[in-house]
């Protein structure tokens, strides 16, 4: 029986120990064990949703999220230090003779490298041990910290900069409205082709640590998430309504974004449709496309197409990325914007967005909310 325990408790170590490994050193895509980290996720999530229940406000709520992601973090040290104490008091019991003793003990050693021998002799081997190895994993994680804390600050950059070329929040539609407005519309290539290049980065650093999908943005109202989807209906109903004016780079923009957000999908474990059906269906109706075709049309924006005969190349376009950016947008509690789904437990009416004030020498215009 002890012989038995023991292999158990090698096994529990050696599994936690790859855990770590994966996590803190090769971090790639979970699979397998790997996954038991995105576990730990989940249920800090969980806990935070339903916490914000109690808040009114969409900013009292994004207050009350903002700590999951550092909160991930903490709750996966203190799991690996559980399933560490575990495993080697599993070890320790042939000596300890008494499972509780060989839990204290376990954590003695884990954490001050054996200081405690309550329970028969002393395992100087499991002792070492375990206090070495804890040593190694606290230094990889306080390593570990500075590359997600990059990788965060990376993809805020931009999106904080979409302030200025949109709406808060952020929308489709407003970019290209803002564009035109402002008179901008011929930076619009250069805005398609940074959002591509961000779109890469994300692919690359979401799925190596799907925690960052938790951090939140410093602001309420600005979202990695809100932003990419933004872009990437304003690359669409681009190509939809002025096919020979949009630039190639609108398209490069969407297919980078959409396959981000697949491979941020694949890693959660959802499945993904790598083909979809360009006819649809999509959730986003015409009569909101409409509408926003509509307000296009009032700003000047260049259109050669009207919104019915655009409709079918909007759509062969949006269901590429709708109904991941739906889900996941509705996982992390984005802002509720216009077009990016409903959120099951914010409880909120979707959000117009706030157009920054056009100023101009002959006066104010094109100010305030747009609705």
């Amino acid at each position: 029986m002890r012989t038995i325990l023991f292999i158990l408790g090698l096994v529990v170590v050696l599994m936690t120990a790859s855990g770590v490994l994966f996590v803190l050193v090769l971090p790639r895509r979970p699979r397998g064990l790997e996954r038991t980290s995105l576990w730990v996720v989940a249920l800090v999530r969980r806990f935070f949703v339903v916490l914000s229940r109690l808040a009114k406000s969409y900013e009292s709520k994004d207050a009350i999220l903002s700590p999951t992601g550092p909160a991930c973090l903490v709750v996966q040290l203190a799991t690996w230090a559980g399933c560490f104490i575990v495993g080697f008091a599993l070890m320790m019991n042939a000596t300890t003779h008494n499972f509780v003793l060989a839990l204290e003990q376990a954590t003695m050693a884990l954490f001050t490298v054996g200081a405690l021998h309550e329970g028969g002799a002393a395992n100087l081997t499991l002792d070492i041990t375990a206090g070495a190895l804890w040593v190694v994993v606290v230094t990889l994680q306080i390593a570990y910290l500075p590359s997600l804390y990059a990788a965060f600050n990376k993809r805020e950059g931009l999106v904080a900069m979409l302030e200025s070329r949109s709406a808060v929040p952020a929308w489709g539609p407003e970019i290209l409205a803002r564009h035109q407005i402002v008179g901008i519309s011929d930076t619009l290539p250069e805005l398609y082709a940074s959002w591509e290049a961000w779109s890469a980065d994300l692919a690359e650093s979401h799925t190596t640590y799907p925690v960052l999908l938790f951090f939140r943005s410093p602001e309420a109202w600005y979202s990695w998430l809100i932003g990419l989807l933004a872009v990437l209906d304003a690359a669409a109903m681009h190509l939809a309504l002025s096919p020979s004016l949009a630039s190639s780079q609108a398209r490069l923009s969407l297919r980078m974004g959409f396959t981000a957000l697949n491979r941020i999908a694949l890693t959660l474990g959802w499945a993904v449709d790598p083909d979809p059906n360009p006819l649809g269906p999509i959730v986003l109706s015409f009569e909101e496309f409409d509408d926003a075709v509509a307000m296009l049309e009032e700003t000047g924006f260049p259109t050669e197409r009207s919104a019915r005969d655009a409709w079918a190349d909007f759509v062969g376009w949006r269901v590429n990325y709708e109904s991941v950016a739906y889900r996941l947008a509705d996982l992390i509690e984005a802002p509720p914007a216009p077009w990016s789904g409903p959120r099951r437990h914010l409880g909120l009416p979707t959000e117009a967005p706030h157009r920054p004030p056009q100023r101009t020498p002959r006066g104010f215009s094109h100010g305030g909310r747009n609705d």
